[in-house]
């Protein structure tokens, strides 16, 4: 993984996946050229091979990690024998965290009650393992809030992936210790409203991400996402914020290094 020096991290990708079946190689080179320093391979989207995927490719790069869960689409699945394989596997030293997890009420895949009972059953995952927590959000804030309140008392930390919500759910997860991650979403025209809570949410509790495959940041949208397009989701950032790309790159890697202690 050839380095530009820029120095981001690519706190959430899905590399693992058919969609870059044969081509992962040249993915994670170009990464690097963009001035990736590191991908994070987030497990869980799909199935369990997703996780044990992720954590191979993991293994197979200095530069990327791993985390393993399952996404709240997919919480039917998720059994006991599940959450055994998933806690064995988050003993594996490339893995950083347990996710990604946590509630959708947009597409509502899996009932919201099975999606409730399996986010706490991994966010005691969390708390058993010492691990940080990767959630996911949509249209369930107020729920997320109080279940992490709850189960995690306070003691978990981690960070709310692909953060698109107002700032008083920002505030409430900040107030928990979260961080909050951008995609590029802050990146699309209609973005805005987003922009505006960027531009209000501390640096020091802030990540980027490109949730590859999915959500590409213009100028590429329509196209397959990639980790070398964190840097256009930085630029964003530092535009919003009136700062330096280099001051984006350096506290949101400071921070993602922080909170998965890498």
């Amino acid at each position: 993984m050839q380095q530009s020096g820029l120095g981001l991290i690519d706190s959430h990708a899905h590399i693992q996946g058919k969609e870059y079946s044969g081509d992962t190689a040249a993915v994670i080179q170009r990464a690097g050229e963009a001035g990736v320093e590191q991908i994070i391979v987030v497990g869980g989207a799909g199935d369990m091979s997703s996780n044990t995927a992720a954590v191979a490719l993991a293994e197979s790069c200095a530069n990327l990690y791993a985390t393993v869960g399952m996404h709240p689409h997919d919480a039917k699945d998720v059994g006991e024998e599940e959450l055994r394989e998933l806690k064995k596997l988050a003993a594996h030293p490339k893995v950083v965290a347990v996710g990604e997890t946590g509630l959708d009420y947009f597409y509502n895949h899996s009932p919201r009650e099975v999606q409730r009972r399996v986010f706490a059953q991994f966010i005691r995952l969390a708390g058993e393992t010492g691990l940080p927590l990767v959630v996911h959000e949509r249209d369930a804030a107020s729920e997320t809030v109080k279940l992490l309140r709850n189960e995690g008392a306070g003691k978990i930390r981690g960070v709310i992936h692909c953060f698109t919500g107002d700032y008083d759910a920002a505030r409430n997860y900040l107030d928990l210790g979260f961080y909050l991650s951008f995609t590029g979403i802050i990146t699309f025209k209609n973005a805005e409203p987003l922009r505006e809570v960027a531009r209000k949410v501390p640096l020091d509790q802030m990540f980027v991400e490109t949730d590859s495959p999915y959500l590409t940041p213009v100028p590429h949208r329509g196209k397959r996402n990639e980790p070398a397009y964190v840097r256009l989701i930085a630029e964003t950032v530092a535009t919003v914020k009136g700062i330096t790309l280099e001051e984006v790159a350096h506290t949101t890697t400071r921070n993602v290094r922080q909170l998965f202690r890498i």
